[in-house]
């Protein structure tokens, strides 16, 4: 299937205490982050997905390691967070519904395999992983339909974390980006979520994924763990 892809990947990853971009950070299997998402996705979804990946810190660095892919360069990635970079995604994909990841996750190709049947319905989503909640990770609520609720850091009694590997539907995209737009600088990409599912009545379902492994590497015991994985 033909498929927009938006890989995340222009921040500094200053807490991993490496020279090079986060996504170029190699794995025990001799990819990197970044490879093991085109990987990922390759396998998933064939060699028509299109790839766009939105680059800042060191951008050279991640052009140079993925030439075949279209980049977005947000020149303000030291002031600005992930909701300005998909914003600048998102408004370059034209109408078609978008899939994207944070540049950092290491996770289990079947997680894209089991995002399918979402993307087939056009139906918005945030992977979810229900087996724990930490207090630094996003977390959600749901709605007594299911869908998702509150997805913020500051969720009190969320019921799992949201994953980094996420889907807006073709029909959801406009308001998508309008409160991409209007949030802060500093705002996750999440907060335009929430915002859109609070004014404009955005139905988005969690995908659980619980049973998979994904691993959002800010830590050096973060990518430990991944390498347990790959």
């Amino acid at each position: 299937m033909s498929l927009q892809i938006v890989i995340l990947a222009a921040g500094m990853g200053s807490r991993l205490g490496r020279a090079l971009p986060k996504p170029l950070t190699e794995l025990n299997d001799g990819r990197s982050i970044m490879q093991q998402q085109h990987d990922n996705v390759r396998s998933a979804f064939g060699d028509d997905a299109r790839i766009t990946t939105v680059v800042g810190y060191r951008a050279e660095t991640i052009v140079e390691a993925f030439p075949d892919v279209d980049y977005v360069y947000n020149d303000r990635y030291d002031q600005t967070n992930t909701s300005k970079s998909l914003l600048r995604a998102l408004e370059k994909t034209g109408r078609d519904g978008v899939l994207w990841m944070n540049g950092d996750v290491v996770f289990d190709p079947r997680v894209l395999g089991r995002a399918i049947e979402f993307i087939e319905r056009g139906q918005s989503f945030v992977s979810v992983n229900t087996a724990k909640v930490s207090d630094e990770e996003v977390k959600y609520t749901v709605t007594a339909e299911g869908y998702i609720n509150e997805l913020s850091k500051t969720v009190r009694g969320g019921i799992g974390e949201a994953v980094g590997i996420n889907y807006i539907s073709a029909a959801d995209k406009k308001a998508f980006i309008h409160q991409l737009g209007r949030v802060d600088d500093q705002d996750y990409f999440e907060r335009g979520l929430e915002l859109a599912i609070i004014e404009n009545a955005l139905l988005v379902e969690p995908l659980d994924i619980s049973d998979l492994y994904a691993v959002e590497v800010d830590f050096a015991e973060d990518l430990e763990r991944a390498n347990l994985f790959v």
